[in-house]
């Protein structure tokens, strides 16, 4: 039989030290290329290899955005092997060049692109395929590879980019590529998807089937997020980054910024948000065909709030990953809110966010509370929980005043000690004493009772756990409703419009409405009404400076917890600033409320120059002299 004709020995130099092998093939039982494409069912397995290669968004062990900054916190040496927090060195600033903790990510994705390229390659040959599906394979795969050139562009700079798989008789000296210029990466990635777009269906069709798949939203929402990306300061006009250079003398990072790149993201955006509404997408709120109890409009808006990330594809998913189901992190996330069965091993109590996070959300009033010329005028530290409290905090609780009077999406993502914790079977919040509650203290329920095991700032993270998870009676029984990791949404889009209409005119009535339909679904009045009443800048919103700043917050509070705000620090070039403050929590050693609710340090965070972008394995530059490692590494 003959061999494989095609092998990306261009991949074996930057991945596996120079030592080229023959591809193996997925599925294991296809032995040759000529089989793999022969027909429709085989060509369809080796389409379902190019999507395994995706980043698993979500994962604690995988994805860098969860774990490797300053969003949430966890256990150094957690007790649950499945729970390993590789990503988590990172934060810690333990990266190093000899085995760096994101090699993996650089391997999988060159792997990813080189059986990307070998598809494209070959499905022209199969025989019993339709056309029109033919064309949709195509789009979905240059998406694909798309996407993962975007992913290792936005861990290491300017990467070398797989245009062509390379003969297996190509001269060595070939293979030795050298990394390209960062803008003309994501012109690259720009053209695959101008490329992909328009033959992807607007939805999908057999839902039982396909969803997860490519879509058109998808592909004009990721040109969109690219092109906000290439525009933002990190990649336009970056001075920090301009003697980065490739050993032939070709400069990495252009130096000078380039204004018309917010506009041709805006447009972007805009196209992408069309095509979304065509597609029938909307911002989401719950409103359910039938609920066994009247909810309060407090309830009812926390749990839209929630059900956007929680209720898998509702109306605002433009993409969920399904090789990323919320599994295990729900499990790490939720505290044991049903008192009655504290031992039970399935539930960990781990993700904590730092009070730097707690902080950043709004007051009630729609204005951050060091803006709120009308939050905790007294200057409390703790507070006891009245009527007007009790579908937010328990009654009669005495805890932190930063836990009081503050917006929904406060309530919405986080448990604290004393915060009710609704769902997990108990749905009736007309009985708000019947609801449950975080009791977070030491010796309490959910305090730090355990080494491998609690929160270690005192606050957990309520919005990534869907609140008809439930645990039985049995002490191991915990009922998890999984859901794919959401990738994308619509309120993302709208927040990335505003930007960069912002950036381009300044904050134009426009910029307001898409700001304010974010607002609008969290409970709260718009822009100018909070700002006008209650902040102490009250014409902040009117100046692109401050419509940026309240842009940034708005954005880091609607996708917390998603995977966002690690990246959106870095492109803002902010992550020197964020990433320096100190990683702050409760004293959880404490029972007392008036020693627990005091300010511990936990970890000092450092970051420098260096870490804006990872290092490329020492290995890997030893057998490629042509590929030059990042700054400061």
């Amino acid at each position: 039989m003959k061999k494989i004709n095609y092998i990306i020995l261009l991949i074996g130099v930057i991945t596996f030290g120079g030592c080229a092998k023959y591809l193996d093939v997925v599925p294991d039982n296809i032995a040759t290329l000529e089989n793999a494409f022969t027909m429709r069912s085989e060509a369809e397995k080796y389409l379902y290899t190019c999507y395994s290669y995706m980043p698993r968004e979500g994962s604690l062990v995988e994805d860098p955005a969860m774990l490797a900054g300053d969003e949430m916190w966890a256990l150094t040496n957690p007790g649950f092997p499945e729970f390993d927090h590789q990503m988590f060195n990172i934060a810690r600033g333990l990266q190093n060049t000899v085995n760096p903790f994101s090699e993996n990510s650089w391997v999988s994705l060159y792997r990813g692109l080189r059986d990307c390229g070998i598809f494209l390659d070959n499905v022209g040959k199969v025989p019993d395929l339709e056309e029109q599906e033919r064309k949709e394979w195509i789009a979905e795969v240059t998406f694909l590879k798309a996407y993962y050139h975007f992913a290792l562009v936005r861990m290491y700079g300017p990467v070398p980019l797989i245009k062509k798989n390379l003969p297996i008789d190509v001269d060595l000296n070939a293979v030795k590529v050298y990394r390209d210029p960062v803008d003309s990466c994501f012109n690259y990635i720009v053209q695959l998807l101008d490329i992909a777009k328009d033959d992807l269906p607007l939805i999908i069709i057999n839902p039982a089937k396909g969803l997860g798949r490519i879509t058109r939203p998808m592909a004009y929402s990721l040109k969109a997020k690219v092109l906000v990306t290439a525009a933002s300061p990190l990649f336009n006009g970056n001075t920090e980054q301009s003697s980065l250079k490739s050993p032939n003398g070709t400069v990495l990072f252009n130096p000078a910024v380039m204004p018309e790149k917010w506009t041709v993201a805006a447009t972007a955006c805009k196209e992408a948000i069309d095509v979304c509404h065509s597609a029938g997408m909307k911002i989401y709120t719950y409103n359910p065909a039938f609920q066994q109890f009247q909810l309060k409009d407090t309830t009812k808006i926390q749990l839209g709030l929630r059900g956007v990330i929680t209720e898998k594809w509702n109306s605002e998913i433009i993409w969920g990953n399904t090789q990323s189901n919320a599994d295990i992190i729900q499990r790490v996330a939720t505290p044991n809110v049903d008192h009655r069965y504290i031992d039970n091993p399935r539930i960990v109590s781990e993700l904590a966010p730092p009070l730097k996070i707690v902080e950043m959300f709004y007051s009630d009033k729609g204005v951050p509370i060091t803006e709120d010329k009308t939050w905790n005028l007294g200057g409390a530290i703790t507070r006891v929980a009245q009527d007007g409290h009790k579908l937010n905090i328990r009654q009669g609780y005495t805890t932190a005043a930063l836990n009081f009077d503050r917006e929904p999406r406060f309530y919405a993502s986080l448990g604290f000690d004393g915060g009710v914790w609704y769902g997990q079977g108990s749905y009736d919040d007309g009985s708000p004493n019947a609801l449950y509650y975080v009791a977070g203290r030491k010796g309490q329920p959910n305090g730090k009772v355990q080494p491998d095991k609690g929160s270690v700032t005192g606050y957990f993270v309520k919005k990534l756990v869907h609140y008809q998870n439930t645990q039985g009676s049995v002490v191991d029984d915990y009922t998890i409703t999984s859901y794919p990791w959401p990738v994308m949404r619509l309120a993302h889009l709208y927040l990335m419009y505003a930007e960069a209409l912002n950036e381009v005119n300044g904050p134009t009535p426009e910029v307001h409405e898409y700001i304010n339909k974010i607002r609008e679904r969290a409970g709260l009045k718009t822009v100018q009404y909070s700002w006008d009443n209650f902040s102490k800048t009250p014409g902040k919103y009117t100046t692109k400076d401050g419509m940026r700043e309240i842009i940034q917050q708005e954005t880091m509070i609607e996708l917390a917890f998603e995977g966002h705000r690690f990246w959106d620090l870095r492109r803002w070039k902010r992550a020197l600033i964020e990433f320096r403050r100190g990683i702050e929590g409760w004293d959880i050693e404490q029972s007392d409320p008036n020693f627990f609710y005091r300010k511990k340090v936990l970890f000092n965070l450092q970051f420098t120059l260096k870490d804006y972008f990872w290092p490329i394995k020492e290995e890997t530059l030893i057998t490629n002299r042509n590929l030059v490692q990042n700054i400061g590494w």
